[in-house]
C-alpha cells in the first residue's frame, strides 16, 4: 500500500517537474534570455552554469575516478560499481551540453569551436575537452550496449581498446576538471577573496575527485533501493576512507592558501559571503571528520547522510565560486527566475528517468552469480538497503 502511493507521487511529481520544464523551455527559445531568466548584463552567470554545468561535470566524475581505479590502477575489487558510474558520468555530461543549449545566446552555434578554433581560450579548451570526453564516454559505455545484443565479435574489439580508451578519458578529465577552475583565474578584482585564487584550478580538480567517490557511493545506495540489490557495503566503506583522506587534503590546501593570502581577515567583514563560505566548510567538514571514525563508517544511515551533506558542499562551493562571490562586484542581486529552475529540475528528472530506463533494460549492474564468484568472503556485502543496517540502528 505504502510502496504504490510512494511510486505514484514520484511519478505525478515527476510530471509536474518536466511540464514545468517544457513550459520555461518554450518561454527561453521563444522568448530569449530576458524572458525566462533574471540574468543581465551586470551578471551574465546564473544557476544554468553555476548548477548546471559546473556542478554537473564535477559530480559525473565518477566515471574516470572509478574508471581509472580499476582499470589503470588494476584494483578489481571495484569493478561493481564502475558500469553504473560510466553511466552516470556519460548522462551527467549529455545533461551538461542540454543545459549550455538553454544558456547560450544562440545555442545552434554550439559546434562553432570544433572548427573555429581560439586555443588561448580556456573555455575553447573547456568545450574541446567536454566534447571529446562525451565522446570517450559513449565507447567506454558502448560494450554494454553491445552485451546486450550480443554482438560478440565487436564486443571483443571494444574490450581490446578499453585500455586506451580509459587513459584518453582520465586525461581529458583532468584537463577539463581543472580548466572549470581556469575560467576564474582571470577575475581576480570580481570574484570575492574567500574563492579567488591562483590554486583554483587544483582545488577544482580535487573536489571533483572527491565528489567523483560520493556520488559513487549515493548513486549505488539509490540504486540498491530501486531495483532491490545487494549493497555493495565493503566498496562504500573503502571509498568513505579515501574521501575522507581527499577532503583533508582539499580542505588543507584552502585553509593554507587563504592564509597565506591573508583572505581569512574578510571573515570579519559584514555580508553574506562569510555565512556561505562557513556553510559550505562545514557540509565538507563534518562528512569528512564522520568518515575518519570506524564506528560511523560501519553505520549504514550515517554513511548516507555523510555522503548527502558532502555533495550539498560541494554544490555549495561551485554556486559561491560561479554565483555568491561574484555579486558584491557586479552590483546586482541575482536570484533564478522560475523558468531557470524549472528547467534545472526537469533536466535533473529526465537524467535520473533516463539511467532508471537504461539499468532496466541494460546489463549496467554485473549479475549476481558474477559477484558472488568474484567476491571474496567478509567483502561485507549486505543483500538490500533495508538489509544495510548494522545490529542497533
Amino acid at each position: 500500500m505504502m510502496e504504490g502511493i510512494r511510486r505514484y507521487f514520484w511519478r505525478a511529481l515527476f510530471v509536474v517537474i518536466m511540464a514545468a520544464g517544457a513550459w520555461a523551455t518554450y518561454l527561453r527559445f521563444w522568448g530569449g534570455l530576458g524572458a525566462a531568466t533574471n540574468l543581465s548584463d551586470q551578471f551574465p552567470w546564473g544557476i544554468w552554469i553555476g548548477f548546471d554545468v559546473l556542478c554537473g561535470v564535477g559530480l559525473a566524475a565518477g566515471g574516470f575516478t572509478l574508471a581509472a581505479t580499476v582499470h589503470i590502477f588494476n584494483i578489481k575489487s571495484f569493478r561493481p560499481v564502475v558500469r553504473p558510474a560510466i553511466l552516470t558520468a556519460f548522462l551527467g555530461y549529455l545533461l551538461v551540453v542540454v543545459a549550455l543549449l538553454f544558456d547560450l545566446g544562440h545555442p545552434y552555434r554550439i559546434w562553432h569551436p570544433i572548427i573555429m578554433w581560439n586555443p588561448r581560450s580556456v573555455m575553447f579548451e573547456v568545450g574541446w575537452c567536454v566534447t571529446l570526453y562525451t565522446t570517450v564516454l559513449f565507447l567506454e559505455f558502448l560494450p554494454v550496449v553491445l552485451e546486450r545484443l550480443k554482438w560478440h565479435t565487436a564486443l571483443k574489439v571494444m574490450k581490446a581498446a578499453t585500455l586506451p580508451i580509459i587513459i584518453a578519458g582520465v586525461i581529458l578529465s583532468t584537463l577539463h576538471q581543472s580548466s572549470l577552475g581556469s575560467l576564474f583565474l582571470i577575475m581576480p578584482n570580481r570574484l570575492h577573496p574567500l574563492w579567488w585564487t591562483p590554486l583554483l584550478p587544483v582545488l577544482f580538480f580535487i573536489s571533483a575527485v572527491a565528489t567523483g567517490l560520493a556520488m559513487t557511493i549515493f548513486e549505488s545506495w539509490h540504486s540498491s533501493k530501486a531495483f532491490g540489490r545487494q549493497l555493495e557495503y565493503g566498496l562504500v566503506c573503502r571509498m568513505t576512507r579515501v574521501l575522507a583522506v581527499i577532503t583533508a587534503i582539499y580542505l588543507t590546501l584552502r585553509f593554507l592558501d587563504l592564509s597565506h593570502r591573508g583572505a581569512l581577515s574578510t571573515l570579519n567583514q559584514p555580508g553574506f559571503e562569510r555565512w556561505m563560505f562557513g556553510l559550505e566548510i562545514v557540509l565538507m567538514a563534518v562528512p569528512m571528520l564522520m568518515f575518519f571514525r570506524e564506528k560511523t563508517r560501519q553505520h549504514p544511515l550515517a554513511v548516507y547522510l555523510g555522503v548527502v551533506m558532502w555533495l550539498l558542499g560541494f554544490v555549495t562551493n561551485r554556486m559561491n565560486v560561479s554565483v555568491t562571490g561574484l555579486e558584491r562586484s557586479s552590483g546586482v542581486h541575482y536570484f533564478p527566475k522560475w523558468s531557470e529552475i524549472a528547467v534545472t529540475l526537469a533536466i535533473i528528472a529526465a537524467g535520473f528517468a533516463i539511467f532508471r530506463l537504461a539499468a532496466h533494460y541494460l546489463p549496467v549492474f554485473e549479475e549476481e552469480h558474477e559477484e558472488e564468484a568474484t567476491t571474496p568472503a567478509g567483502s561485507g556485502r549486505i543483500p538490500t538497503l533495508e538489509a544495510a543496517r548494522v545490529p542497533g540502528d
